[in-house]
């Protein structure tokens, strides 16, 4: 083929892709035609020649990574998808619908998609994760490419990306900032000064090429360059037009987001030389290698803690990931430079190569651990538990990409002491459990923090273990099993006048409290609610059955959200599942409920009231108003 044949296909394909973007939205009635139309002839040129994948066999390791930053744009994607003969034109217009694969923003229901985008300002750390694990885990030559829009490089997590690309010289990843200099409102920042972007990029080490965006020529160059560069990523910079090659709408404000009406849709498909149903085939990956190995698997020898001695749970975390180590070789640690506190430290000193530093950028730690579970590893990422809120809509949006993250958050609650309020993570539970099938766990000492760590590893969805500062004491065996979803009932008699239910260290407290109503002649059950969720439910209604409904929850969060609001919905009816007869329960919930300071953890329990003295008054007058009603 000459270079002339060559750019009139890509010329062609670019214009299928224009075409087929408005068409799919104009069916739906909605959508975003001209954010698509803008990067279309770099999109031509990127699948025709460049993306190296399998599109029948999306699992294959060695297939190039294409993620779409900008996911709004996703008309263009599937347009894409449609031309490399993977989706029909049929269900091309399905776009929008009700059980359609083609959802408004791509999600991995789609095979050839890897990760939801849509929230702005994630494909690009995301990105960054594939791609460490391209280089130094799996090391094979695929590349990661990723198409950005302009608007969303105002989000600060684009720049921890591109600071930590930069930081791991990811030679492998391929940035595309499509410049169209239109947002949803107006102007962008920078609008179409593609220098200052190229400014910024060099800035923080990456190497920048400023193209024309629908200049076919140019964008071969640029991706050839940027496949040349091994010592750092690259950006391409690409001056575009939003709308391009629809007059009506080319280059003008007011049409994000908005179909073009049928009679308009026929006029814009005329101007672009009418519909085309091209099919290319898609360049396969040259080497069929497999992923690198990381050292041989061990027999996994979790650490063992005797009863009575204190050791905190973060520090049985430390361990215990360690031990993982060993034992799974695909298993991957992350931190956010706490791994002195978190312990992630003992894994990193062990296994180096598996260990990435994320420094304090939990927006990307969190991005990289989804990017990183794309190839199929088990990362876990740690911090001070308060500062995962920094990366929640990242930990939402891995739900919506059915990712199999693991998070864990030290330095949880007042018991922390003397840091004060900022540090005290005081709404994880909640955030948490609010999390599309997450898993909450929440260990009150080392035995059982390593048998939860673990389960961990292999669970599905996003998992989250809540850890502990302060050393709390080893009740428990270590030949004892915690099963996900189940509880512990540590003390209990037939004479038992109420639950008291903890987790963590109100557990402790919990036991505390236990004596000294024994002492005066009160029983009480005492259940360690390991699992915030998902909840031991039966356990909860045979303790509400016997105590005549006398349930005591305590836990070191606020009040809203947390143990106490899971243990509620564990006797609330839901769409598959009929309420409970609680018209007789009983339930008091002591949580944090004013600001705290600073303070020694025990000054901190007891100001918060949820310490063993909070409970035996709780208790107390729960029995005394059950007295009274038998009465």
């Amino acid at each position: 083929m000459t270079t002339q044949e060559q750019l009139q296909q890509w010329h062609e394909l670019a214009q299928q892709f224009r075409v087929d973007s408005i068409r799919a939205t104009t069916v739906a009635g909605s959508g975003h035609p001209t954010s698509s139309m803008s990067p279309a002839d770099m999109m031509a040129v990127l699948l025709s020649k460049y993306l190296c994948y399998d599109f029948d066999n999306p699992d294959n390791p060695n297939n190039d990574h294409f993620i779409l930053s900008k996911g709004h744009a996703s008309p263009l994607l599937y347009s894409m998808y449609k031309a490399a003969g993977v989706i029909t034109d049929d269900e091309l217009l399905s776009l929008r619908q009700f059980n359609s694969r083609l959802e408004g923003h791509p999600t991995p229901v789609l095979p050839w998609v890897d990760v939801a985008t849509g929230s702005l300002g994630q494909g690009l750390p995301i990105g960054v994760g594939v791609a460490l694990a391209g280089k130094y885990l799996d090391q094979l030559p695929y590349n990661v490419w990723v198409l950005l829009g302009d608007s969303e490089t105002a989000e600060g997590s684009v720049w921890e990306a591109f600071d930590h690309a930069a930081h791991y010289t990811l030679d492998n990843l391929i940035a595309i900032i499509d410049v169209n200099r239109l947002g949803q409102r107006g102007q962008t920042e920078l609008g179409w000064n593609t220098r200052a972007y190229a400014n910024r990029a060099k800035a923080f080490g990456w190497e920048a090429i400023e193209i024309d965006g629908h200049n076919l020529t140019e964008i071969d160059q640029a991706f050839n360059a940027a496949l040349a560069i091994n010592d750092r990523p690259t950006v391409i910079i690409a001056r575009t037009k939003k709308g391009k090659g629809v007059s009506l709408v080319e280059d003008l404000g007011g049409w994000h987001g908005k179909a073009l009406k049928p009679d308009q849709e026929k006029e814009a498909i005329a101007s672009l030389g009418g519909e085309r149903q091209i099919e290319i085939q898609v360049k396969k990956p040259e080497t069929q290698n497999q992923p690198a190995t990381t050292g041989n698997a061990q027999p996994l020898q979790l650490p063992t803690y005797e009863k009575d001695a204190k050791v905190a749970t973060r520090r049985a975390y430390g361990d215990t990931i360690k031990a993982l180590g060993a034992a799974r070789p695909d298993v991957v640690v992350l931190d956010a430079e706490v791994s002195n506190s978190t312990y992630a430290e003992d894994f990193a000193e062990a296994y180096p190569e598996r260990y990435f530093e994320m420094y304090i950028a939990e927006q990307q730690m969190v991005a990289a651990a989804v990017g990183l579970q794309v190839r199929n590893y088990k990362p876990f990422a740690s911090t001070f538990a308060a500062f995962l809120s920094r990366a929640y809509d990242f930990v939402r949006m891995a739900a919506v990409s059915r990712a199999n993250i693991k998070l864990v958050g030290s330095h949880a609650g007042v018991s922390i002491g003397q840091d004060g309020p900022s540090q005290m993570a005081l709404e994880d539970l909640a955030a948490f459990r609010a999390v599309w099938s997450s898993t909450v766990l929440y260990p009150c000492d080392a035995n059982q923090t390593a048998k939860l760590v673990e389960q961990m590893s292999d669970r599905d969805g996003i998992v989250y273990l809540r850890t502990t500062r302060e050393k709390t004491p080893i009740i428990y065996s270590s030949d004892f099993e915690f099963p996900i979803g189940g509880s512990k009932t540590i003390r209990s008699s037939d004479q038992d006048q109420a639950a008291v239910i903890g987790a963590g260290i109100t557990l402790h407290e919990a036991l505390k409290a236990y004596e000294r109503l024994k002492n005066e002649g009160i029983m009480v059950r005492v259940i360690d609610a390991y699992s915030v969720k998902p909840i031991d439910v039966q356990t909860l209604h045979q303790a509400a059955q016997d105590t005549e409904g006398n349930l005591v929850v305590v836990e070191d969060h606020w009040m809203e959200g947390g143990l106490g609001a899971a243990v509620l919905d564990a006797f609330a009816g839901t769409n598959s599942t009929p309420a409970d007869d609680g018209s007789q329960l009983q339930l008091i919930k002591l949580a944090v409920s004013e600001m705290p300071g600073s303070g020694t953890p025990e000054e901190l329990l007891h100001a918060a009231k949820i310490d063993a003295d909070a409970i035996v008054e709780a208790v107390k007058t729960q029995v005394r108003q059950t007295i009274g009603v038998s009465r």
